[in-house]
């Protein structure tokens, strides 16, 4: 899969829709997330980082679109709200809520296979 180049282009009053952070992920240099707001529905996010460059769900994205600044490294940190309240009538909402309410059900799903395991390997000790 090839690298995707992202390329923002200034449209005038882009400015206040148009957000940088820097994120210390695993690489020496921070990554770049870029949130890009063009109107009420449409929230656009970009990372440098390998997986986001490669269109693949990011981490780095997603944990400032939760509200979570760890790993923040540029002083803007105040600006991570500005962005949550981007997402709300967007479809990054919809989406990000499926997303958070599967993880929540894999790991209910994940303590309760590991209790029928733990039951199983106990039911081999009769």
């Amino acid at each position: 899969m090839s690298k995707r180049k992202y390329v923002l282009k200034d449209s005038g009053d882009a400015k206040d829709g148009l957000i940088l952070f820097l994120v210390q992920g695993s690489a020496p240099e921070p990554y770049n997330v870029v949130f890009r707001r063009r109107d009420p529905q449409n929230l656009s996010a970009y990372c440098t980082c390998p997986a986001g460059e490669n269109g693949m769900y990011c981490k780095h994205r997603i944990r400032i679109l939760q509200g979570l600044v760890d790993g923040i490294v540029s002083e803007n940190v105040e600006e991570v709200q500005r962005v949550v309240d981007w997402v709300v009538g967007t479809d990054v909402e919809q989406a990000l809520r499926a997303v958070c309410d599967l993880e929540q059900e894999m790991d209910r799903l994940k303590k309760t296979l590991s209790h029928a395991k733990y039951s199983l390997a106990r039911c081999f000790l009769d």
